[in-house]
């Protein structure tokens, strides 16, 4: 029945939706869906991954301008699952993160499900720039798919017999891939987090060391003496 599905057009409309949906819902496994139809195409021919990999990209950049547009439109506390505790924290740490790094977030945070939705949603709430916005999120779409049809790819070869056991093979792999990948971008973030708190800490102990009478004159050239 998967096999026959991947091979009928109405799959590339759908496709659309799924991904459309969970770039601002994230209620959808788009990276498995991807994954495992990549796999199977290599297999059968079908679904075409060319089509694929744009139904995929338009489907995704669409939902996370939609979350952009809706965070800018209704904030992050309208929805009741917006103000659970653990939301919240995401929304706080998004945007902390593009107040600091805005382009390398965008990027990274299309790899981190509830990260990008996260992220998406901020980006559009404080007003970051539109147009940067599209073009940063189009970068990361681009490489996201790549990335997905990639592993679906190579998974898929491991088993010539069994179509199916290779989709199964590649999406537990993208699973397990995606896990890893999540902790090492996570790991990362929290690294940057450490050494903005650092150098903010040394400033602030720089600033405590100086002599209020130095602070008291400070621009007068001492060297001279006043008129």
């Amino acid at each position: 029945m998967l096999e026959h599905a991947a091979g009928q057009p109405w799959i590339y409309p759908v496709l659309l939706v799924f991904f459309f949906i969970d770039g601002f819902a994230t209620i959808l496994p788009s990276e498995t869906a991807i994954v495992g139809l990549s796999a199977l195409s290599l297999h059968s021919g079908e679904p075409n991954l060319w089509i694929l990999g744009g139904t995929a990209l338009v489907g995704a950049m669409a939902g996370d301008n939609m979350a952009y547009m809706l965070g800018r439109k209704i904030g992050l506390t309208r929805w009741k699952w917006m103000r659970r505790p653990k939301v919240q924290k995401m929304f706080a740490w998004a945007q902390y993160e593009l107040d600091k790094r805005g382009a390398v977030l965008i990027f990274t945070a299309r790899y981190i499900p509830w990260g990008r939705v996260a992220v998406n949603y901020v980006a559009g709430q404080t007003g970051f720039r539109h147009r940067t916005f599209f073009w940063l999120d189009a970068f990361a779409c681009i490489t996201w798919v790549g990335y997905s049809i990639g592993i679906g790819l190579l998974a898929g070869q491991w088993v010539h017999h069994n179509p199916l056991l290779g989709v199964g093979i590649a999406v537990a792999f993208a699973v397990v891939l995606g896990i890893v990948v999540d902790h090492a971008l996570r790991w990362w973030h929290k690294y940057l987090e450490k050494k903005d708190l650092a150098k903010e800490a040394a400033a602030s102990t720089e600033v405590a060391a100086v002599d209020p009478a130095e602070k008291a004159i400070a621009g007068v050239d001492l060297s001279k003496p006043a008129s």
